[in-house]
């Protein structure tokens, strides 16, 4: 895990932080390949320079979204966006991350993505990578 991560993470409520410690190291796991640090001031997972999946501190609790989570059509993740493809779900306690379901979502992020990368070149176009 990125240094800048763990000091994001340890600078929350202990449940929050509790919540976002078990995120990261299930991401890192099941994105071993991903490049990870604070991108927009939250922690964010990029293959290839696309971000990937990430999290944040939200009034509703910790939120975790995954960018192209709206394709993945998987239950548990709902869909926020309406002009782009992300989809996320949020968790109060490390007991409602169901891991089985997290790693289901990683797997699908690996296999599903649209190329968020580019997205200003192409005037705010999102293009389908795989």
């Amino acid at each position: 895990m990125h240094p800048d991560i763990q000091t994001y993470n340890a600078n929350l409520a202990p449940a929050h932080q509790e919540v976002c410690d078990l995120l990261a190291r299930e991401i890192d796991k099941g994105l071993p390949q991903a490049e990870n640090k604070i991108w927009h001031a939250h922690p964010v997972w990029f293959l290839k320079g696309n971000p990937i999946v990430g999290y944040s501190v939200q009034k509703p609790g910790v939120r975790l979204m995954f960018w192209s989570g709206a394709d993945f059509h998987e239950p548990g993740l709902n869909v926020v966006g309406k002009k782009f493809k992300d989809a996320s779900v949020f968790y109060n306690n490390v007991s409602e991350v169901k891991k089985a379901a997290l790693r289901r979502w990683l797997k699908e992020a690996q296999e599903i993505q649209w190329d968020y990368k580019n997205l200003i070149q192409r005037k705010g176009q999102l293009e389908k990578l795989k």
